[in-house]
């Protein structure tokens, strides 16, 4: 409730702030509506920058990935609000609007356009950006880009207009606040890499494992492991600068109790981790973080605990299952871990011998079982969970990553069987 608090405050306290002193008259309701929607949509869009900043005490209460999400919603209502600031200004006041044509029409309107026309970039790049196959490190530079442009060219548009900031305050406090989001811009996209750059990480280790994927593992060539829990991730930069924002989210697939170096178990599956295969030991490698709440020491009073986990998602849980075995924590655990067939079962082997250190229930559903298998097959449905859970398996709490459709599914089932929503801890892995 608090960051939701700063959140509005952020975004209403400069609006309140245009109400004070003279304000200027006869407009009407609309002419008023206008304004606001479009004061109220700019400060939206660049609240965004601080959404995406990485602020770990503000991320923590979330998860990051849920602040992601956040951030991708909000940007869709802000930029509502500013097609419906163009829209009505348009429609009910065309003569103050004037010609769209910038050979004719005044410098501010025309920036108020073209910040319209890169904010509709940002929506159109975002959304729809697999459709439109885009790279993802192609999509971030853009994205960033764009967002820059699109906030420089609204606030000097603001400023031509000069609608209620009549008075130096006004107009001081909405410069200040451009120049803060901007600032933003300048602490994630320059000062933190220059802060990662002086901490490099060494490639220890790249090893093949089923289902087409890698585990990588990293040294600190200062020696320094930040600390971290298990379920956590980073963003892993290889054969690339900090600054050249070509960083991708890994889930940790090591534990903290094993230090000295960090493990990230990382599927060939877009065009950066395709290539994952090809890093060589003694490469150069820089990570941010940890980053996310994800994990099972949030939860250290839950009496058994619920893993449900799709191809690569194991990553994050094998961390914990890791850390529970060296811990030896001998609470009842149960994983229903989905794949397609059983040679693509990422951490088979391993899982097994986990089973044998911990309480451990390990249920393989298979979507293209072997001839012969006795085991579960299809979806991780309720009834599958229902087979192997307790009949009252209210008190567990449940971690679950994997596709957002097994997520769904998994939530569902755990939710009738009488799991609360506050005992369901998902990890989203598509970002973006």
């Amino acid at each position: 409730m608090f960051w939701i608090g700063v959140y509005l405050a952020l975004i209403v306290i400069p609006l309140g702030v245009l109400l004070l002193g003279e304000r200027p008259r006869g407009g009407g309701f609309w002419w008023d509506f206008a304004l606001v929607t479009g004061y109220a949509g700019l400060a939206m869009m660049g609240v965004q920058f601080a959404l995406t900043a990485r602020f770990k005490r503000a991320t923590a209460p979330f998860g990051i990935d849920i602040i992601y999400y956040f951030h991708r919603y909000l940007a869709s209502i802000a930029f509502m609000f500013l097609v419906g600031h163009a829209a009505l200004l348009y429609l009910k006041y065309p003569e103050v609007v004037g010609r769209i044509d910038p050979r004719h029409a005044p410098a501010y309107m025309t920036l108020g356009w073209l910040g319209l026309i890169a904010f509709a970039a940002i929506m159109l790049t975002s959304l729809w950006r697999k459709r439109l196959r885009i790279e993802y490190d192609n999509w971030r530079r853009i994205h960033v880009v764009l967002a820059v442009v699109g906030i420089v060219v609204a606030v000097l548009h603001v400023e031509g207009a000069g609608s209620y900031l009549e008075s130096p305050l006004k107009r001081a406090l909405w410069t200040l606040l451009a120049v803060s989001w901007l600032a933003l811009v300048v602490h994630v996209r320059l000062v933190r890499p220059a802060l990662l750059r002086r901490h490099p990480w060494r490639v220890a280790e790249v090893r093949r494992e089923r289902g087409r994927s890698w585990t990588l593992a990293l040294e600190p060539t200062d020696g320094h492991v930040p600390a971290y829990h298990p379920g956590q991730f980073a963003w892993v930069t290889l054969r690339a600068s900090p600054f050249a924002m070509r960083e991708h989210p890994f889930s940790f697939s090591s534990s903290p109790t094993r230090p000295g170096r960090v493990e990230f178990t990382i599927k060939e599956l877009g065009d950066f981790t395709a290539r994952i295969g090809q890093i060589q030991p003694g490469e150069t490698a820089y990570v941010d973080g940890p980053y996310g709440s994800f994990g099972i020491d949030r939860q250290p009073q839950a009496p058994g605990l619920v893993f449900v986990a799709g191809g690569v998602g194991i990553a994050p849980i094998m961390s914990m299952l890791r850390a529970l075995a060296d811990r030896g924590d001998r609470r009842p655990l149960w994983l229903f871990y989905g794949n397609r067939a059983w040679d693509r079962i990422v951490f088979r082997e391993e899982l097994e011998q986990l089973a044998g250190k911990l309480d451990l229930t390990l249920v393989h559903v298979l979507g293209e079982p072997p001839e012969g298998w006795t085991g579960e097959r299809g979806y991780i449905t309720r009834e599958v969970l229902a087979r192997h859970l307790p009949a009252d398996p209210s008190a567990l709490h449940a971690f679950i990553c994997g596709p957002d459709p097994m997520i769904r599914l998994a939530e569902r089932g755990l939710r009738e069987l009488g799991l609360p929503l506050r005992h369901l801890h998902s990890e989203i892995f598509d970002l973006a």
